[in-house]
C-alpha cells in the first residue's frame, strides 16, 4: 500500500506551486510512483496531477470550485479518479465583506485580491460584488499571480482614505501570503482573509473552513478507497467546520477595535 500526500511539506508549497513548470514535473513523478491513492491539498497541486493521469485515486481538499474547474462532473457524482473536500460554497464569499465592515465601519472602499484566470477567482469576486452596495462598499479587483503587481496595486489603491482589503481563496495568494500581510500592515489597511493562515502570520482576521477538519475527514476517504471504493462514487463534500480567527495585535497596531459582537463569535483570537 502506497499513499501519498502532494505538496508533501509545508516549507515547500509556495516553491512548488509557485512556478508553473515545477509543479507540472512534480506531478509526473509523484505519477510514475504508482502510489494507490494521492492526497492533493488545493486546485493548484489537483490540475497538474489530473493532467498527468486520469486512472490514479486522488482525494482532495481545499478546493474552491472542483466542477467549474472541469475537476469532476459534479459534486454528488465526480465520475472521475478525484474526488474530496472543497473549501466552502460561493455564497461564503460574501461574508469576508461583511465581517470587514463590521470592524471597521468607516471603510467605503475594498480591494479583493483575487486569481483572475480562474472560476473560483471570478466567483468569490462576483458574490462579493453583488453584496457590495448593500454594506455601502465599492470593490476594487486586484490579481495575486504576480507579487509586483500585487505590491503596485495594494499601494495605490491604499493612497485613498477608508480603504481595506478582501483576501479570497487562491493558489496565488497563499504563494504571496507574506507579502499580503506585510502590505497590509505597512499601509495600515483592515483586512480579511479566507484561511486562518493568513492571521498566524500577522493578519487581522479571517473566516474560513477549519483545514485540520478537512484532512481528517479526507482520511477517511482514502482509507475507503483503499479498500475498494471508486472516486468516482464518492461524493465531493463542503465544510462541517468553519473558524473565525482574530489577531488582537494586530488589531491593536492598526488601532482597531473589534466590536464584542465578533469577539464573541471567535474560534479563536491571537494575543
Amino acid at each position: 500500500m502506497r499513499v501519498v500526500r502532494w505538496p508533501q511539506r509545508a516549507d515547500r508549497i509556495s516553491f512548488r506551486l509557485g512556478n508553473a513548470a515545477d509543479v507540472r514535473r512534480y506531478s509526473a513523478e509523484l505519477v510514475a510512483l504508482a502510489p494507490d491513492v494521492i492526497l492533493a491539498a488545493g486546485a493548484s497541486a489537483l490540475a497538474p496531477l489530473l493532467q498527468t493521469s486520469r486512472t490514479l485515486p486522488i482525494v482532495f481538499v481545499s478546493v474552491v470550485d472542483p466542477v467549474g474547474a472541469g475537476f469532476v462532473e459534479s459534486l454528488s457524482r465526480p465520475g472521475g479518479n478525484a474526488t474530496g473536500f472543497i473549501q466552502f460554497e460561493y455564497s461564503l464569499s460574501g461574508k469576508w465583506l461583511q465581517l470587514l465592515k463590521e470592524i471597521a465601519p468607516g471603510v467605503t472602499r475594498a480591494a479583493v485580491l483575487r486569481d483572475a484566470a480562474t472560476t473560483a477567482g471570478a466567483g468569490q469576486f462576483a458574490v462579493i460584488q453583488s453584496v457590495a452596495s448593500s454594506v455601502g462598499a465599492e470593490v476594487i479587483p486586484i490579481n495575486v499571480q504576480d507579487a509586483g503587481e500585487i505590491e503596485r496595486s495594494v499601494t495605490s489603491f491604499a493612497r485613498s482614505a477608508n480603504g481595506g482589503l478582501v483576501v479570497t481563496a487562491s493558489g496565488g495568494g497563499t504563494v504571496h501570503r507574506d507579502l499580503i500581510v506585510a502590505l497590509a500592515a505597512r499601509l495600515h489597511i483592515p483586512a480579511v482573509y479566507s484561511r486562518r493562515g493568513y492571521v498566524d502570520s500577522g493578519g487581522l482576521i479571517s473566516y474560513g473552513f477549519d483545514i485540520l477538519d478537512q484532512f481528517r475527514r479526507a482520511a477517511g476517504y482514502v482509507d475507503r478507497i483503499l479498500k475498494g471504493e471508486k472516486p468516482a462514487d464518492l461524493p465531493v463534500q463542503a465544510p462541517t467546520k468553519y473558524e473565525l480567527v482574530i489577531n488582537l495585535k494586530t488589531a491593536k497596531t492598526l488601532g482597531i477595535d473589534i466590536p464584542h459582537t465578533v469577539l464573541a463569535r471567535a474560534d479563536e483570537v491571537i494575543e
